[in-house]
């Protein structure tokens, strides 16, 4: 598959990002009120290293099955899909 592990570690940084956007707005507040540019780039940078860690435990600890999970225990359309199938909610999360 082209591009795949580009992708995959595009995947992992979203991951981390999306779980940690509100620091990197203190980054960015830190960043813009002060003149400290070479801080703010190595804590920009291990942010970064940090964003890809924890969206890659994120992924790999199946965290991402468990947010689907409880997202689809809400949504109307699974619950009647569910109900029309026969599918019980305990067989679904484990």
């Amino acid at each position: 598959m082209r591009g795949y592990k580009l992708l995959l570690w595009k995947k992992y940084f979203d991951t981390g990002y999306g779980l940690t956007n509100y620091i990197f707005k203190l980054i960015a507040v830190f960043g813009l009120t002060s003149s400290m540019v070479k801080e703010t780039f190595i804590i920009l940078s291990a942010y970064t290293i940090g964003c890809l860690i924890l969206g890659r435990l994120w992924l790999y600890s199946r965290m991402l099955e468990t947010e689907t999970e409880i997202a689809n225990m809400f949504n109307p359309f699974v619950k009647d899909m569910r109900k029309k199938f026969g599918i019980k909610e305990k067989e679904t999360f484990k």
